[in-house]
């Protein structure tokens, strides 16, 4: 069984390293091969931004700065249909403040105005724009660096159009005091116009669900600045900055397609040739052992030698040391022997170790084997062929209820 247990002790020492050595293959997710659309529901987002823009139509050097710069507001609703590419559309407004020449009658609505500057030449103007605005966005962190969720800073790129509906003051009284309402006075050509923005939108993530954005943007705006009659139109340019937040809704990162990695052979051909060597070792060794074990098996086992039983056995009862009763007829029958034969002899005490202590066992023991030994020489055995022993243990350690057979003096030929 020992030997048996050393075959698989040896085994287990040879071959468990190799066996965790090798790789098994591995499953993992390959960003190089692109990432899988998600689910038309995820990867939503409103983002609500404010700020201030100034425009910068040819008049506008006219005015003072500061009172060409005008509010900016938005509103979107956008998805993201890969870490790249997205999609946003919403509300914009946009409060246009600036100069236009004093001639521009039915366009900016100015007729009383009280301020005037560069001596009359020009008049301050101030219309609101409400439009519906589309963007196509790109994120040019991830198509750089590399996607990477829950990154702390995205530089978002877009660009989109936007459709103004375009709101004055009424030119029939002074500027200052007239209602607000839809188009420019009496000009239908000042009721809506169109402009294209482009801009950096640089994101912040503040948790996994919010973002802190700050956008810098420039608008191309289709502006009438010449009023009725002039016949023709130009393009102006609005830049602005803004400070907004995001909130996205459902899964907001990307998986890509998982792909089966299998480990590489990390060996050169001297350290794989000496795996080679020390797995033959190991084969002949297992061999070796196989055999031993075989023969192990194989053989039968050797009788047990019986052990010679006494030549007689003298009890006592408990407690006592002198040869009483039946016992003594023992003992004058072994003299008999004992004086035939020219053998020696050994005589060893025994006492029972379920009664008394230690002490008193050992003390019955040695007058036990001294009263038999005494007894036999009166008998006419030479004292010299006897030899006295004790044990302490026990005689036939049959339990309690036979402790009577412990308490003895066994005889044993020599």
């Amino acid at each position: 069984m020992k030997k048996f247990a050393l075959l698989v002790i040896v085994c287990a020492s040879y071959l468990l390293p190799m066996l965790t050595s090798a790789q098994e293959v591995t499953y993992v997710e390959d960003p190089s091969q692109g990432y899988l659309f998600n689910r038309m529901r995820d990867n939503w987002f409103i983002t609500a931004d404010g700020g201030v823009g100034i425009m910068m139509s040819p008049y506008d050097k006219h005015e003072h700065f500061g009172h060409r710069i005008g509010a900016k507001a938005d509103l979107f609703v956008g998805k993201w249909f890969s870490p790249i590419l997205g999609l946003r559309g919403g509300f914009d407004y946009e409060q246009i403040k600036g100069a236009t020449w004093t001639g521009n009658y039915a366009a900016l609505g100015y007729r009383n105005w009280p301020r005037q500057l560069d001596g009359g030449k020009y008049v301050p103007q101030h219309f609101n724009n409400f439009g519906l605005v589309g963007d196509v966005m790109f994120n040019l962190t991830n198509w750089i660096v590399g996607y990477k969720p829950y990154r702390f800073y995205n530089a978002i790129f877009y660009v989109g159009m936007t459709v103004n509906w375009v709101y004055c003051r009424d030119g029939a009284r002074p500027v200052s005091d007239g209602p607000w309402k839809y188009g420019a006075n009496d000009d239908p050509d000042h009721s809506r116009n169109y402009s294209m923005q482009a801009g950096l939108l640089n994101s912040f993530a503040i948790t996994k669900k919010i973002d802190f954005n700050v956008d810098l943007r420039f608008d191309l705006m289709q502006e009438h600045i010449d009023g009725a009659g002039m016949g023709y139109r130009t393009w102006n340019e609005y830049p602005s900055i803004l400070l907004g937040m995001t909130y996205k809704f459902g899964k907001s990162e990307w998986n890509a397609p998982v792909t089966a990695v299998c480990p590489e052979w990390k060996y050169t051909d001297a350290e794989g040739d000496a795996l080679v060597a020390n797995l033959n070792d190991a084969n002949r060794k297992i061999a070796d052992l196989q055999n031993q074990l075989r023969d192990c098996l194989e053989k039968k086992p050797e009788a047990k030698k019986a052990t010679e039983a006494p030549l007689a056995t003298v009890y006592f009862p408990i407690n006592r040391t002198e040869v009483l009763g039946v016992q003594r007829n023992v003992v004058e029958a072994v003299a008999e022997v004992m004086k035939n034969e020219n053998r020696n002899y050994m005589l060893t005490g025994w006492a029972d170790n379920y009664t008394g202590n230690d002490k008193i066992n050992v003390r019955l023991r040695k007058g036990r084997v001294a009263t038999v030994k005494q007894e036999l020489v009166k008998r006419g055995v030479a004292e010299n062929r006897l030899e006295t022993e004790i044990n302490n243990g026990e005689l036939t350690d049959y339990g309690p209820k036979c402790a009577s057979l412990d308490r003895a003096v066994t005889i044993h030929r020599k």
